[in-house]
């Protein structure tokens, strides 16, 4: 928080005095935790875990929004949770409205939620919970049902490697956008919404700013691809026994999927709307990759492309990016394995005697890994279900409800429709609407186990 307090007594903004304010609340609470659990130790348990974690997104997300309720914006509580909880779960939905003109403290402070809301909070988790000998592998778990490969000895090997990946990339991300023609400031503040996959912009066009510069709407490409990749990746490549192993399933279809799609929408628009080749192409592959990335920047409408591109850009949003990585959606992983599964499903039923063992890549995809995943995707469309029908009791119309709900849980930020589309954001929603957003937000953030399992009430039972 002080960083954006020095930016705004350097632009003159009194705002600078709420986040000294807020930085002294939350060194206060931090200090009296720390006296209150000293040399205490906790056993960990299962039920510690899932509590801890859904604990500490929910105490990020509420000091996060203590500076922007706090600030001179004109705006309810509801709203300054909402636009916390987006950022710190990378979804990138905001409820603000002229971002040109906003404090550049507020803008940096959205742009660093997001990012320490990417893998850099795990990392740090990583990191710190071993020495608090609370279980840092399990509490790893707890948020994602993506188990890493362990390709380093010790887990705060792990943390290190994945945080310095983290920042590596996103220091070269802030080069190449200012080489490509950003101000210092815009590229600071772009590469660290890039590089979490969040998509929040400093402007109410987006990147539809930089409109005129082909070299940031390229960088912004190649590094939401960097981002959406799982930065186990990045560890291996630097490991030269380990870069047999480098591309496991989910990463080749990624890497395929992007060209192949891109293409046929690069097409499309050349011949059904008369757009030209090359800037086809880039309209194409940029918007494509901001949502199945999750990011969501933009430059346009691309929901006036017509209902074969807008079609494909909806079922992106389920897919989303690769498990290990800051994208938010399914995940290919899952839906590599819920194709072996059914594969083997129908062959089992010509078959009935024939044993099929269903893998993902070298490894053997066993009961309790399939299960879990079955669970995530039925808990998934349930959620959806739920929080469409409540958006439609709250007065929001269909394409409105539903397409909120799906982008909210898959972390896109980005809905459908005027309202919340690519041309809109979400000033003209209800509080109560904005609550609910913000549950499926954190929800789809902590894939959706690890905060539905609270509901229980054999949870709360000794």
């Amino acid at each position: 928080m002080v960083l954006p307090a020095l930016i705004d007594v350097q632009t003159g903004n009194s705002d600078w005095r709420v986040f000294i304010h807020s930085a002294f609340t939350v060194f206060v609470l931090a200090s009296l935790v720390l006296v209150a659990t000293r040399g205490a130790q906790a056993p960990y348990t299962a039920r510690l875990g899932f509590l801890l974690t859904t604990s500490l997104w929910l105490t990020a997300c509420f000091l996060g929004s203590l500076p922007l309720y706090f600030s001179r914006l004109p705006i309810s509580f509801a709203q300054a949770a909402f636009e916390s909880v987006s950022g710190v779960t990378t979804s990138g939905a905001t409820m603000l409205t002229g971002l040109d003109h906003l404090p550049r403290g507020i803008l940096l402070w959205r742009s660093l939620l997001a990012w320490i809301g990417g893998v850099g909070f795990i990392a740090v988790a990583l990191l710190l919970l071993p020495s608090l000998r609370v279980g840092g592998v399990k509490l790893f778990y707890a948020e994602s049902s993506n188990i890493p490969e362990k390709v380093l000895p010790r887990i705060h090997q792990i943390g290190n490697a994945i945080l310095l990946s983290y920042l590596a990339l996103t220091l070269v991300c802030i080069l190449c956008y200012f080489a490509a023609g950003m101000s210092l400031f815009d590229a600071l503040n772009y590469a660290m919404t890039t590089v979490s996959t969040a998509g929040f912009a400093t402007h109410d066009s987006s990147l539809g700013f930089y409109v005129r510069r082909p070299l940031v709407l390229l960088t912004a490409i190649v590094f939401m691809l960097l981002s959406a990749l799982p930065f186990i990746f990045y560890i291996k490549a630097a490991l030269p026994r380990r870069q047999r192993r480098l591309l496991d399933p989910q990463v080749k279809v990624f890497l395929l999927l992007i060209p192949a799609v891109g293409l046929v929408l690069a097409l499309w628009l050349h011949f059904a709307k008369g757009v030209r080749l090359p800037q086809a192409l880039l309209n194409a592959f940029f918007h494509f990759v901001s949502v199945l990335t999750t990011t969501g920047y933009t430059t346009e409408d691309y929901s006036l492309w017509g209902p074969f591109a807008f079609g494909i850009f909806f079922l992106a949003c389920f897919i989303g990016g690769c498990s290990g990585s800051t994208a938010g959606g399914v995940k290919l992983s899952r839906l590599i394995i819920l194709w072996h599964l059914t594969i083997a499903k129908l062959t089992g039923l010509i078959s009935p005697h024939r044993i099929i063992k269903v893998r993902y890549g070298e490894a053997e995809i066993s009961a309790e890994t399939a299960q879990n995943i079955l669970l995530f995707v039925c808990l998934y469309i349930t959620s959806i279900i739920g929080g469409s029908a409540l958006l439609l009791a709250m007065g929001l119309d269909f394409v409105s409800a539903f397409s909120g709900a799906v982008s909210a849980l898959s972390n896109i930020g980005q809905g459908s429709g005027s309202l919340i589309g690519p041309g809109g954001n979400y000033a003209g929603l209800p509080d109560n609407a904005l609550w609910l957003l913000s549950f499926l937000m954190l929800a789809g953030r902590l894939e959706i186990i690890t905060v539905f399992v609270l509901f229980l009430p054999a949870f709360w039972q000794r």
